[in-house]
């Protein structure tokens, strides 16, 4: 049996509710919804709604916010930065800590228009936002946008995006997070604009994720295409979220996303403690086995995701033993993270090694991890 730790691409296993849910309307109710006014069409459009309704309880963000669905985080980024007015003028501030959903597209828009992307600075020793700089940077150069995910998926840092959104409003800013790695891991409020991923640390399937905007905040259609509704008008409906969503809903995996709202909904502390526990026992564990480096951020701002390297092995030969030798399933390389390794100083050891907890993981996994280091690091 492979010991799965690599829950910070996607979690897995999911609930066995969310297997279970996803066979009945595959077999049952998997037709258009919004397309059709039979009894069928009717009760797949209410699993849409029902999940909507769901996940933003959530977030606290009923009557306050719209939900967005899309097929990934990425889908849910482009269509989020292309959506938003950019001009020459902008600037734009990023965390070091931006996956490549954001920075890509980032860089496009920034190719497009003539502006520049601007980090927000660390704190060398712990790695962690100086807010004194960063106070400093905006006053000299007031954001326009301030972009910044909410746990790095290479450290497990736990970006303090509340106070770095009250900052950035002092400027009237635009704030948008990736909550990819925290929702359904943490208790989250709403912001202006927040993208998440379900199949992550919601124990959704893949094909369920999209965004949360508040009602009232500016953006505009990015894709185009058929919404099932005023089908002659060549123009995207003016509301949200038909006007963010085209295309053919996948029915069958925003049932399982209904299914994994339904077991989350109530239990985020649960989750939480448990994450910190097996982390904390990790990172204890790794500190005491010679020749391994660890990238920690400080013990109160991490969750989840462990990252380290061995004395004498590159990144990816330490993924490829651990699963041929241990069976153990880790992620090695750079996690689509441009920017913050330079800060860890890894690139030659082809990135770093990242474990990564879930729910499903237990004290017994992190020993037979913990065991496979310490053998290979007594080999060198």
């Amino acid at each position: 049996k492979t010991i799965y730790l690599d829950n910070a691409a996607t979690t897995f296993p999911k609930p066995e509710s969310v297997y279970t849910e996803m066979d009945y309307v595959n077999r049952n109710l998997a037709v258009n919804t919004g397309r059709g006014s039979y009894s069928l069409a009717r009760k797949a459009t209410e699993i849409i709604d029902r999940t909507r309704e769901k996940a933003l309880k959530l977030i606290k963000g009923k009557d306050v916010a719209d939900i967005v669905l899309t097929p990934s985080a990425t889908i849910a980024m482009n269509v989020i930065i292309g959506g938003l007015d950019w001009s020459g003028a902008d600037i734009c501030y990023v965390s070091p800590f931006e996956h490549n959903a954001v920075m890509r597209p980032l860089h496009l828009i920034s190719e497009k228009y003539g502006f520049d992307l601007i980090e927000l600075p660390l704190k060398s020793e712990t790695l962690e936002i100086d807010f004194e700089k960063m106070e400093y940077m905006f006053s000299m150069n007031p954001p326009t946008k301030v972009f910044a995910t909410h746990i790095s998926n290479v450290t497990g840092y736990i970006l303090p995006v509340k106070e770095i959104t009250e900052m950035a409003k002092k400027y009237n800013s635009q704030v948008i997070i990736d909550a990819s790695q925290s929702l359904g891991l943490l208790d989250i409020n709403m912001n202006n604009l927040m993208a998440f991923a379900g199949h992550k640390n919601l124990y959704g399937p893949f094909g369920t994720s999209g965004f949360f905007v508040r009602k009232g905040t500016k953006i505009n259609p990015f894709i185009a295409g058929g919404t099932g509704s005023d089908s002659l008008n060549l123009n995207m409906p003016k509301t949200i979220p038909a006007m963010l969503e085209p295309a053919s809903p996948n029915i069958v995996a925003v049932a399982g996303m209904e299914a994994a709202l339904d077991e989350t909904i109530g239990r985020i502390s649960d989750f939480e403690a448990k994450e910190k526990e097996l982390t904390e026992y990790l990172v204890k564990g790794l500190e005491k086995i010679e020749n391994v480096t660890t990238y920690l951020p400080l013990e109160d701002s991490h969750i989840g995701i462990v990252a380290f390297n061995i004395e004498g092995y590159k990144a990816e030969d330490v993924g490829t033993i651990l699963d041929q030798d241990y069976h153990i399933a880790v992620r090695t390389g750079y996690h689509c993270a441009p920017l913050i390794h330079k800060h860890l100083m890894d690139i030659e050891k082809g990135g770093v090694v990242r474990a990564s907890v879930g729910r499903y993981t237990t004290r017994n996994d992190i020993e037979k991890l913990l065991e496979a280091v310490e053998e290979l690091s007594e080999e060198m």
